[in-house]
């Protein structure tokens, strides 16, 4: 990969930082290699396919902070006998940025002319070295409240022909060691990869803040109220009357994503059974968990929200409740603002005399700054094959069948935009979720009764309000009743999850504090006769 800068943008920044869609984007070409060896030269020229600028020949004249980058891939060999090459994850989270092993250069300042490089002084450039390596991720301390658990899984290791982990971050209630005949029931947490507890500390904030969180969300003060919520959880969970359970935020990362979405599917193997055959069964052996269906919840935000709702709706005995926060595309009519079903094209609205874009992302104006094909583009340009660690690749990766190279199946064309409406059938049956629940109510709506809780602001900024508009219209009149609760945010963006007290930054972060004492009640509500109710109430 060839990342260019403007000389004047971040200048504090390296250009691999600052690889984005948004209205802040910079070029990078992007090139398939194999077999490089080390002390060896590879050209980037208009073979190299490019974004937001197609060609490198077409790049504007100007000055670049210009820097070289290898993603490394390792070749997988299946156990259904597919040879594939894929970046594995390395305790990263699936971030190419921060993948230990990764190499590149350093930056450096260059003139383009529009025909030829040289540096600031004309002289020629130099060649750009791969001379530095990301170092590996340090491992997590555990603390006395927080307990690290990873596994060797079997279902997933026969599936990849390799050893495949999955681990999770266990917080333990107040008083678990003071209290050991007592049995908890589980909450879990799903969302994108977690270094650490989400929105967990154990000290008062730092005045010292580091200002990832505010470059990343754009929000002045943000790693300031970060560290704020994330102490005020931690004073809620030590404190008098707080809901004792055992909170759980699950990592499994794919070779294709910072998660697997929770469930099984023909790209990224069995997820869902092994997190729920073998993951949680370890976690509430080790830590005295209830063990049953009535005694847990699942709750999460986006592609954390999509989780809760799919795990809830495919494993709907072994959980009782499920928080559905600005979930990912619950229903393909509305895959953000395309209907994968209808429309013969993901790009252009259908017009025979113009050519309308589809928007991919807005603010709570309706400002737009991206479109569906130039997310797409992007994502083509990090990688070809469904490789590019993103968003559009990772939907491909979990909804998609094997396509005839061994990568998932496009539901689109990359470049053209054109829909295989053979894909798509392929996902409405099997992770369409507004089209299961009205396939298969008769069945599940006597299991999900009272269990679904989905909420979402009616300006989420990637369209995402929409899929919930129609399952709602389902879940209001299914018969038999679904007791569902879904709800919306007056003007409130990406990601609204029902409390109308805080702003969206705030609102994300609190999702303990609002989900665990429903869990309680609902626990309370609807356990088994001679269930265990008493020894995790102290």
């Amino acid at each position: 990969m060839l990342i260019l800068a403007p000389a004047e943008q971040s200048p504090g920044r390296e250009p691999r930082e600052l690889v984005n869609w948004d209205g802040d984007a910079i070029p990078f070409f992007g090139l398939d290699v194999d077999g490089w060896r080390p002390g060896t030269l590879r050209a980037m020229d208009d073979a190299a396919f490019g974004f937001p600028i197609r060609q490198l020949s077409k790049l504007p004249p100007g000055q670049y902070r210009v820097q070289a980058f290898l993603n490394r891939y390792e070749t997988f060999r299946m156990g259904d006998g597919r040879v594939l090459k894929l970046p594995p994850d390395k305790g990263e989270g699936q971030q190419w940025r921060d993948k230990p092993g990764n190499v590149y250069s350093k930056p450096v300042t260059l003139r383009w002319n529009g025909s030829a490089w040289s540096t600031a002084n004309g002289a020629p450039p130099p060649r750009l070295s791969l001379s530095e390596q990301i170092p590996p991720v340090a491992a997590f301390k555990e603390t006395p409240w927080v307990k690290y658990v990873r596994i060797r899984s079997e279902r997933l290791s026969k599936f990849w022909g390799r050893d495949m982990h999955l681990a999770a971050f266990v917080t333990l209630p107040a008083g678990f060691n003071d209290h050991p005949s007592a049995r908890y029931p589980l909450a879990i947490y799903h969302g994108h990869f977690p270094a650490r507890p989400s929105t967990w500390r154990e000290s008062p904030p730092d005045p010292d803040l580091a200002p990832e969180y505010s470059k990343r969300f754009k929000l002045e003060g943000y790693n300031r109220l970060q560290q704020q919520l994330e102490w005020e959880l931690f004073q809620a969970w030590t404190g008098k009357g707080f809901p004792r359970m055992l909170l759980v935020e699950i990592q499994h990362p794919t070779p294709f994503y910072d998660d697997s979405y929770g469930v099984n599917s023909a790209n990224n193997g069995p997820y869902g059974d092994a997190i729920q055959y073998e993951l949680i069964p370890e976690i509430e052996k080790r830590f005295r968990g209830i063990g049953e269906g009535w005694a847990r919840v699942v709750f999460g935000g986006s592609t954390g929200g999509w989780i809760a709702m799919a795990v809830q709706m495919f494993y709907p005995d072994d959980y009782n409740g499920a928080w559905v926060a600005c979930p990912d595309p619950i229903d393909f009519r509305h895959y953000m603002t395309v209907n994968i079903y209808e429309d013969k094209n993901a790009y252009y609205m259908p017009n025979r005399f113009k050519r309308t874009p589809r928007p991919a992302h807005r603010n709570s104006l309706g400002h737009i700054d991206t479109t569906i094909e130039e997310n797409n583009l992007w994502e083509y340009a990090l990688g070809t094959k469904g490789r590019s660690g993103d968003q559009w690749d990772v939907w491909e990766s979990v909804y998609s069948p094997i396509g005839d190279d061994g990568y998932p199946r496009r539901i689109w064309d990359r470049l053209t935009g054109e829909i295989d409406p053979v894909t798509a059938a392929y996902w409405r049956e099997n992770y369409d979720l507004g089209h299961i629940l009205r396939r298969d109510w008769a069945r599940l709506g006597p299991k999900l009764r009272g269990k679904l809780r989905i909420y979402a602001g009616d300006m989420d900024n990637y369209y995402l309000n929409n899929a919930v508009y129609v399952v709602e219209e389902f879940l209001r009149n299914a018969e038999p009743a679904a007791d569902a609760v879904i709800d919306y945010g007056d003007r409130d963006e990406h990601c609204w999850n029902g409390d109308h007290t805080r702003p969206n930054a705030e609102s994300r972060l609190r999702y303990a504090q609002m989900v665990l004492p429903w869990a309680a009640e609902r626990m309370l509500m609807t356990a088994p006769k001679g269930a265990d109710l008493r020894s995790w109430r102290y």
